[in-house]
């Protein structure tokens, strides 16, 4: 049922124009930045031969498209996500959706299941772009891998998140904004620490989706990275189910 649902969700995705519309920006932006990049390595080559242990095509390149993706799709989550549950709240269906023979579990993670396909099927054009360096250099496969999971495991909590959020409104807009607020603040929440003091310590950078994330994107593989986004997940997910099990009995 989890992916009868999730298919349902994706296929009513790609019959809207937002969706092809989202998808045609992501990638002229993403492409944008990566033609950028590759242009910077070509300009500053000489420089790099010169250089006892230069940073590679890898580092100049793969590293800062996947953190700008990382930006790029935390403006475009919360327009995927703010229409799963807001908007059969506000056309009235959410209760015939609630008494279906089916769990608030499955309902949940069958939405989540169908935006991330959407996510995947983004994610699968912005891997393109490091592969099609293959021919032109050496690529450090291990530090590609470690950013793909890193995207992959960012763009998962995203969307864990606005899921959240739209069971909690039945506005989208206001389940846009609200989740773009909660990525944002989650964004930004150590940096007024770090400008204090390098050694930051304690539960605030903890919760700094920044923090975990570019010492993934830079080859530093550390579990403890992999299981805050994880814990994240999991966390929206299940208030997710119990927020829509509180409107269940409700109705």
């Amino acid at each position: 049922m989890i992916f009868t649902l999730a298919s349902r969700e994706l296929r009513s995705l790609f019959l809207s124009p937002l969706a092809w519309s989202i998808l045609a920006i992501v990638q002229f932006l993403i492409g944008y930045i990566f033609l950028g990049q590759v242009d910077l390595y070509l300009q500053v080559q000489a420089q790099l031969s010169a250089m006892q242990n230069p940073p590679g095509l890898t580092e100049l390149i793969i590293a800062p498209v996947f953190s700008n993706a990382a930006i790029i799709l935390l403006l475009i989550i919360p327009l995927l996500t703010m229409r799963l549950i807001a908007e059969e709240k506000r056309n009235q269906t959410l209760a015939l959706l609630l008494s279906a023979p089916i769990s608030m579990t499955e309902i949940i993670l069958g939405k989540y299941v169908g935006v991330m396909g959407f996510v995947f099927i983004n994610l699968f054009f912005v891997l393109l772009m490091p592969i099609s360096l293959l021919s032109g250099g050496n690529l450090d496969i291990g530090m590609i891998a470690s950013g793909l999971i890193a995207l992959t495991l960012l763009l998962a909590s995203f969307t864990a998140a606005g899921v959240y959020m739209s069971t909690i409104t039945s506005q989208p807009t206001i389940a846009a904004v609200s989740t773009f607020g909660l990525l944002l603040l989650l964004w930004v929440i150590d940096w007024a620490v770090n400008i204090n003091s390098n050694q930051a310590t304690g539960v605030t950078p903890y919760l700094s989706i920044l923090k975990h994330y570019q010492p993934l994107i830079n080859g530093v593989f550390k579990s403890s990275d992999v299981t805050y986004y994880l814990l994240f997940i999991t966390t929206f997910l299940v208030l997710s189910i119990r927020r829509l099990h509180a409107d269940r009995l409700q109705h």
